[in-house]
């Protein structure tokens, strides 16, 4: 069941600020500077500590305004990075674009070459199910054991060359469209789904046509230079885990959705687009943690929403707080309860 996505972003009138290709910078708007900087120092003055590992890159905007960053050894602000699982709702956003052209309809069957056989109750898939990891399609999202990780076979094993092409071809273990299941297989098959369409039908999508897509529509219109996609031997990009960009980068396609879609003067996606990323509509068994379409959802009163990647990447918009923070690192799994802290102090830290 939806909940209604709250609160309200922030209002982007004519005061707003937006980056250029300098981003400014400014004063920490709420909270506390001082303790935001004690929080991060440490973390950042050294190779790696107990609690979070290898902290990376740091970055907080808030009223457009960059108010705090910070980078580990051997890293800058010029360093890419990988996103991983943050990628995702990347691919939310390129099919978002698809949809505001007319040219995708997200409650529409997905036309899935594996699936258009007579019979096959996979043909009822839609694009919002798989937008929302409701599709009922057996994979096993695990990062550590090989004997059973469909994500491990398909992005280094057997489906590395056709990574949509792996994903499509499991078979329905629930019902379409009535259990939750996380699974980067459901983000591929997505992905090619977009390289299909912009390429203008199923099976033509190609590399550089998605490329194309990606830098028109996205990436350059944001100004995220250093966006990097990795793309498999069928020419899918693999839009489950492989975005390379600066921490500053990051921080843009969060805002980009703080303020509904808007860019500067120019309305790129639709805000009702953004509204369904960020209304829950499933929750996490394992972690607790609210999801919408392709964005994760936070339970609390600022309206949190935020990109999530394997190891602690993170893009989270606050609304309440017209708040970006964007945190890289190589955080174990194991040590998940502190980054959860982590991210809790942050957010003290702005006042929340």
């Amino acid at each position: 069941m939806r909940e209604p996505a709250t609160p309200p972003l922030p209002d982007n009138d004519g005061d707003s600020v937006w980056p250029a290709e300098d981003w400014a910078e400014g004063p920490q708007l709420s909270g506390d500077p001082t303790a935001l900087a004690a929080l991060l120092d440490p973390l950042f003055a050294v190779e790696a500590t107990p609690e979070l590992g290898r902290s990376l890159a740091f970055v907080a905007v808030q009223g457009g305004r960059v108010v705090a960053e910070r980078y580990g050894p051997g890293v800058d602000p010029s360093t890419t990075l990988i996103s991983w699982s943050m990628a995702k709702s990347v691919t939310q956003a390129a099919v978002g674009m698809l949809v505001r052209d007319g040219l995708l309809d997200p409650d529409a069957p997905a036309e899935v070459p594996e699936w258009q056989e007579r019979g096959d109750p996979r043909r009822n898939i839609t694009v919002r199910d798989l937008l929302a990891m409701r599709s009922g399609l057996r994979f096993v999202e695990d990062y550590l054991d090989e004997s059973r990780s469909d994500c491990l076979e398909m992005l280094w094993g057997s489906g590395a060359e056709d990574v949509a092409g792996y994903a499509a071809s499991r078979p329905l273990e629930h019902p379409v469209g009535t259990v939750f299941n996380y699974s980067s297989g459901t983000t591929n098959i997505l992905s090619r789904l977009v390289g299909d369409v912009v390429a203008g039908g199923i099976g033509r999508g190609n590399q550089q046509t998605t490329a194309d897509f990606l830098a028109d529509r996205i990436l350059d219109p944001l100004g995220m230079r250093s966006g990097t996609v990795t793309f498999d031997a069928a020419g899918t990009w693999v839009g489950s885990s492989y975005l390379f960009a600066t921490a500053r980068d990051f921080a843009r396609f969060g805002l980009w959705y703080l303020r509904g879609g808007r860019w500067g003067s120019e309305q790129l996606l639709d805000p009702a687009w953004i509204d369904s990323a960020r209304t829950r509509c499933s929750i996490d068994d394992e972690t607790g943690w609210g999801y919408g379409e392709h964005w994760w959802v936070r339970d609390d009163d600022l309206g949190t929403f935020w990109a999530n990647g394997y190891e602690g990447q993170l893009t989270m918009c606050v609304p309440a707080l017209d708040l970006v923070i964007v945190r890289l690192g190589k955080t174990p799994s194991e040590l998940r309860p502190h980054r959860e802290r982590f991210v809790q102090d942050v957010l003290s830290c702005f006042g929340a």
